[in-house]
């Protein structure tokens, strides 16, 4: 077997995650001469060069990248093969997931893992966008990727989208139509969507990627069309129009991570269809290290905990 110098692998790891040759020296405690040697031994004995310098920038080159995905999770899979051995398996669980599923649905949430759980400590890593699955951002993640390779995915919710406005909003849309003779509340007559025409719509654009095309394919779904003269609002995130409806500038679409009717009485679900979008949110983590106690422990909190608020059927299973 033909290895590279070992004392060099840290010394990689640590400047290609840090960008700096310099922040690497602070971390592993070492001169950024030492830093600098053990680079130069492993460029040597691979015979490529691993990083590029340009004035006060470093970057990977195109192999420095890919030896940096391949041995950055195999050093951290050693780091905790070393440690369960000498019996001191690591507490600290990292979860990278997007930040809205975070802020509006799991940090709520954790007052029960750390009152069931107190040995874990959860270290939450948010993203904008669908986490890269990988040992060098998180132990686990929640992403909408199904079957990414080499990783488990329990589903965790499948996206719905409902209609959501402010109280005095909803009160408004009642009193018009109970005036034109059309619909009273509580009588139980079901709630035609192309009411909704007359009001404005606020629109998330990250939902389809396009704008407007949220309502467009909810109108769809109740079969009807988004009028051309309907005034829509748009935002960026779900987050930017969940609050305009909070604060009566319109009617919203939002999903059950996001909105808890029995947690919000400000905000009232307004009686129609729901459209699913396609997206799946699920509980994600290297399949070869299922049998770690923290990830074993926070998969099965965080799926009981999507069946109790509702998101997860109680009766679906793991993967």
């Amino acid at each position: 077997m033909k290895l590279p110098p070992m004392k060099s692998l840290p010394v990689f790891e640590a400047v290609a995650r840090l960008n700096s040759f310099s922040r690497a020296a602070d971390e592993l405690s070492i001169s950024q001469s030492a830093v600098s040697h053990q680079i130069r031994m492993l460029e040597g004995h691979l015979g490529e060069l691993l990083f590029t310098r340009q004035g006060r920038y470093l970057s990977l080159t195109e192999e420095g990248r890919r030896y940096f995905d391949a041995i950055g999770s195999a050093l951290f899979q050693i780091e905790r093969a070393s440690e369960q051995i000498q019996g001191r398996p690591g507490s600290q669980l990292r979860l990278a997931l997007f930040s809205s599923f975070a802020v509006r649905w799991l940090v709520p949430n954790l007052p029960t893992l750390q009152h069931q759980h107190p040995e874990l400590d959860l270290v939450l890593e948010m993203m904008n966008e669908s986490p890269q699955l990988s040992d060098r951002v998180a132990d686990c993640f929640v992403t909408i990727h199904k079957e990414p390779l080499g990783y488990t995915a329990d589903l965790l919710y499948s996206e719905q989208l409902f209609a959501i406005c402010s109280r005095p909003v909803w009160q408004k849309i009642c009193h018009q139509l109970e005036q034109d003779g059309l619909w009273r509340e509580g009588e139980g007559q079901p709630f035609e969507p192309g009411w909704l025409k007359g009001h404005t719509l606020l629109s998330t654009y990250s939902i389809f990627g396009t704008t407007g095309e949220d309502w467009r394919r909810w109108f769809a779904a109740g079969g009807e069309r988004l009028a051309p003269e309907t005034r829509v609002q748009h935002f960026s995130h779900m987050l930017l129009a969940l609050e305009a409806a909070r604060y009566h500038q319109g009617i919203a679409l939002t999903n059950d991570y996001m909105h808890n009717v029995d947690d919000d009485p400000d905000l009232v679900r307004l009686p129609c269809h729901t459209l699913t979008t396609g997206d799946c949110f699920y509980f994600a983590f290297k399949t070869s290290r299922r049998h770690e106690p923290g990830i074993a422990t926070l998969r099965q909190w965080i799926r009981q905990q999507a069946v109790i608020s509702g998101l997860l059927p109680g009766n679906s299973k793991p993967q």
